[in-house]
């Protein structure tokens, strides 16, 4: 596989609450550019990232028939072995080959909610609790963001928050395990993750510093070129799903991104935030006017995202 080049994407601090207007700036530009960024001083503690890895490795380290008793349920909840999710379409492909663990909101009774699993507390005592504190640790973080978010898009800073997004969140924790793979797989097709763009609103990724992320700004560009996402210490890496870009009427860029071998295991935590489900998605009144209207319909945020689930798992060998 020919060597991506290195990118160095805008750095956000979320410290710097004394000048929200300049990081709105910051992020207004990583999103019309680029679709992502990294920001620093973010609030989840470096120690509980590092639990909730130790965590993640010991799962994935299990036998294959331990992991399958936990296998994803109706809800999108739960393990997904190799090659269950497929977002390339090519004959060549057999699918992604990472594995994944899927993990959602806790503690009331509504129906995205209520599916998690979980592995047994007598094996994994701490599990849960770790899982869940990251969890609420990156959802504040998320809402944080799409403040600054909505303030580049001169909104209002609560904007997020007073339409209902957030009244019934979907936030899902996303554990990744890409195993060592052929270096040279990328090559047939079948690689870590595919090239694809996250369906979502906005998407957190923390990393164990292993590369492989790499991401394409012009998906319409033959030869596709890809480069480098490097790991800078103690940030997260943001970037824009397509529900978002849908909702900015194309303003911000949902990007293509992938993940291929780079000869060492490789453990990332991602985390999706999106809008309730019932929640109508249109134009955003900033994104539009006469001489650009808007591009899409209306659709419910749930309705939207469930299609594009669906789709993944469709295409799947197995």
């Amino acid at each position: 596989m020919a060597a991506a080049r290195r990118l160095d994407l805008p750095v956000v601090d979320l410290a710097s609450a004394a000048d929200l207007r300049a990081a709105a700036k910051s992020i207004r530009q990583a999103c019309v550019e680029y679709g992502f960024f990294y920001v620093i001083n973010h609030g989840i503690e470096g120690a509980l990232l590092e639990r909730v890895l130790a965590e993640s490795r010991k799962f994935f380290e299990q036998p294959m028939e331990e992991k399958m008793a936990l296998r994803k349920n109706s809800s999108h909840r739960g393990y997904t072995a190799p090659y269950s999710e497929k977002v390339d379409d090519s004959p060549n492909s057999r699918g992604d080959s990472k594995e994944t663990f899927y993990i959602g909101l806790t503690g009331d009774d509504n129906l995205q909610n209520n599916g998690n699993q979980w592995p047994s507390e007598e094996r994994f005592p701490s599990w849960k609790k770790t899982m869940m504190s990251y969890h609420a640790n990156a959802l504040a973080t998320g809402k944080k963001i799409l403040s600054l978010i909505a303030l580049s898009l001169d909104l209002d800073a609560e904007f997020f928050e007073k339409n209902g997004a957030f009244e019934i969140p979907t936030a899902v924790l996303r554990l990744l395990h890409y195993a060592v793979g052929d270096v040279n797989a990328s090559e047939d097709g079948n690689i870590g993750a595919a090239a694809h763009s996250d369906y979502g609103m906005l998407t957190l990724l923390a990393t164990d510093g292993t590369p492989g992320l790499q991401i394409c700004r012009d998906k319409d560009r033959h030869p596709q070129l890809w480069e480098d996402v490097h790991h800078i210490d103690g940030s997260l890496i943001v970037n824009i799903g397509d529900l978002l870009e849908r909702w900015t009427n194309c303003v911000f860029r949902s990007t293509l991104h992938r993940v291929v071998p780079v000869g060492k295991d490789r453990y990332s935590v991602a985390f999706f935030i999106d809008p309730s489900p019932n929640l109508v998605i249109q134009c955003m009144e900033s994104c539009c006017n006469e001489t650009y209207p808007p591009r899409f319909p209306p659709i419910k945020s749930g309705d939207y995202l469930e299609e594009r689930l669906s789709s993944t798992y469709k295409l799947a060998t197995v």
